[in-house]
Formats: C-alpha cells, structure tokens, sequence
C-alpha cells in the first residue's frame, strides 16, 4: 500500500476529525471520570462497525481485524482525561466545564485515534492482522490508566506485537513529528515529608527543637543524593516544591511538611535512590534531635523505547512525512504513564508537531492557553494509520 491513499483518506477526513476534538475540548472530564468522553468514543467507533468493550472502568478497546487477523497484531493508544485548569483561549469550542480543560492535548490524540480508525476500516480488506485500538482513562494521576488497562489483560487476546502512542508536541509546527530511541522519558515518584520537633517561642530557641531547621538542612543535603549518589550519565532530578511551617514570625511550629518529585531514567537507581532518601532523612533529622517521616508514592516507570520498534516508526514516518519532518528528539525529564506499556511490549512514543508555522500555539501543555494548529489532525490520524499498517507487515 501507498503512503499516498493514506494521505488522501486523512485529508478527506480532516474536517470531521477537527469536528471530533472540538467536541472532546469543549467536555473536558478528569482522571476516572470520563463518563461522557467514553460515551462519545464508543458511540463512533459502533458507527463505524466496532465492537469497543470497555475496560479500567472509563476506557475502552476494541479490534479493526484484516484478511488473516491472527497474522500479527498492533496496538494504538489515546489516552482521554482533562487536566483541573481553567481554560483562557476564547474561541467557540473553549471548555465548557468550569475549571477542566484539555490542556495536554488528551482530545486530540484521542480524535487522532477515532481518525485513526475510520481509514483502517475502510482499508481493513486490503491488509493482514489485527489493530487493538486503546482508549485510556487517567493518564494524569496515579496510578494512572495504562497500569490499570494491563492488570485488565488489555495486552492479551490478540497480543501485540509492538505498542504505538502518539503526544502532542508545541516545540515542533505541525507537520512534524519527534522521536527517540531507547530510554526517553523518566519515572516519577511523589516524596511526602513530615519533620517533627517541639515548637514554641521564637525568642526561646533553647526550649524548642526547631523542625524548620531540620527541614532546612534536610533540603539541601537530599541534593547530594543526585549529585553525589548518582552516577552522573545517569539523569536524575530531587526537586521540593511545596514546604509548610505553619508557624509565625515569633512561634516555632511543631512540625514542617514537605512534598517533592524524584525522577530519573533507571529503574534499579531507581529504588536505590529511594533507599538512600530514607537513610538520609531518618538519620539527619535524628542527629538534630528531630523525626522524619518519609512517604515515597512510587509514580510511573521510565519510558523506553524499543530500538527495534523505534526504528521501523522511524522509518515509516520519513516515507510517510518526509525525512526532513522527523527530528530527533533530546531526553525529558517529564513522566507519562505509557512508560507501563514500553515495559510490557515493545513499544515506540513519539511526538506530534502542533504549533503554527508563524509561530501561533506555541503554548506549552499543562497551560490554560494551550491550543494547537488544526493542520496536526490531518497528520495525526493519517500518520497512525500508516505506521499500524505498517507494523502488521513487518517480519
């Protein structure tokens, strides 16, 4: 098959796959909640034929079989929850849901995916294999979505042979896509401190056993965990955003609450370096007369793309797109919870131009100001579609 009857059908279809995420953006839900988006999804993909059964509670999966569905199978995903951000941009499809906005891009990778599929079945007679399309609720909190769609057996009855996700991607215009093989997007840990002492008067140290201190000192010394510890080709990041002393220019409380974000690329530093935050603020805040107690909830894996997989993507976007409309991508410290199917399938996580090429939605994910150029859901759905069929006819 020709990279150009993929491009054709994409392009005949751009306005109805426009249509489709200017729907999910207005009806944003978050994590779990994403009763009327499932509801929505399910209802085109029954249009087109599917049998989408549900799964992890607010997802959804289903088959688009060829001539010979037991050949080889690919898996898609698109993962569909909002983001608790009140939306700025003023045009008509703006949330409609006070305080929840698509504002990491989850509408279009899932009407990228719903695009997806309207070209695959109509092409489902001319290729061989089975593509699992992957609906997925909760990316955005813990335990995030994907885990749960697994442990539910979502890689199992076809298995994949290879796993496909797609994320929007301001840096790039639309147009373009990014990639990187191997290792490319880190684990994420969530770090709940609690330094206790004895509070009292400001103007009576000698009385009191100060947990600011002692939480201060913790801060800094936890740094050498990273640069110390860890061997440094291997990224790692201990950063503290949130610290409570909830006492008064003149009282000392009683305790200093703190949450911070360990991230790196390794999954046995990993917990090494668990281990030593523990030994660490135990061991400090005694030698200062203090308790520390440490909660570490562990977060999502590292995401790692699979070099072979990675390379056959690779391939077939520059036949697709071009060569010139591939770049390579740098490593990212950010965390997303596909990385749970790289652990489980070979997989491949690329990225997806969105910005203008004069310049126009170039806001970064996660901001109340995120839009993309519509020129990215022609690519997007169109793109999908190849790389699947694709893969179903690699060896």
């Amino acid at each position: 098959m020709q990279p150009e009857r993929i491009r054709e059908l994409a392009a005949a279809q751009a306005a109805d796959v426009v249509a489709l995420r200017h729907h999910l953006h207005a009806h944003p839900e978050l994590s779990f909640e994403e009763h009327e988006t499932v509801a929505f999804v399910k209802q085109q993909l029954e249009s087109l034929g599917l049998k989408p059964q549900p799964i992890a509670g607010t997802g959804l999966v289903a088959l688009i079989e060829g001539r010979n569905p037991g050949r080889r199978a690919v898996a898609l995903r698109a993962d569909m929850d909002a983001l608790p951000i009140q939306e700025q941009n003023e045009v008509p499809y703006r949330s409609q849901n006070p305080g929840v906005m698509h504002a990491c891009g989850h509408d279009v990778h899932t009407s990228s995916l719903l695009g997806a599929a309207r070209i695959l079945v109509q092409l489902r007679n001319e290729f061989e294999g089975t593509v699992k399309l992957m609906f997925q609720p909760g990316e955005e909190r813990l335990p995030g979505g994907a885990s749960v769609m697994i442990r539910e057996g979502v890689l199992e009855n076809p298995a994949p042979q290879s796993v496909l996700g797609q994320h929007v991607f301001p840096q790039l215009p639309a147009g373009k896509i990014g990639i990187r093989a191997g290792r490319y997007m880190a684990s994420t840990d969530e770090l709940y401190l609690t330094v206790r002492g004895k509070g009292g008067h400001g103007a009576m140290p000698e009385q009191n056993l100060d947990p600011v201190l002692v939480a201060a000192h913790l801060i800094v010394a936890a740094q050498q965990i990273v640069s110390r510890r860890a061997n440094p080709k291997m990224p790692s990041v201990l950063s503290f955003g949130k610290v409570i002393a909830n006492g008064a220019t003149n009282v000392i409380p009683n305790e200093v609450y703190i949450e911070g974000t360990f991230r790196t690329m390794n999954e046995q530093w990993r917990q090494e370096a668990h281990q030593h935050l523990r030994q660490l603020c135990e061991g400090l805040a005694a030698s200062m007369g203090a308790e520390c107690e440490l909660e570490i909830r562990n977060g999502y894996p590292c995401l790692e793309n699979d070099e072979a997989t990675t390379a056959r993507t690779k391939a077939a976007a520059e036949t697709y797109l071009g060569a010139d409309n591939v770049v390579e991508l740098d490593q990212w410290m950010a965390a997303e919870d596909f990385a749970y199917f790289s652990q489980a399938a070979p997989s491949c996580f690329y990225r997806l131009g969105t910005r203008a090429a004069d310049g126009r939605f170039a806001s970064s994910v996660h901001t109340p100001t995120f839009d993309i150029d519509h020129a990215a859901l022609e690519t997007g759905p169109g793109l999908m579609a190849w790389l699947a069929l694709q893969e179903l006819a690699a060896e």
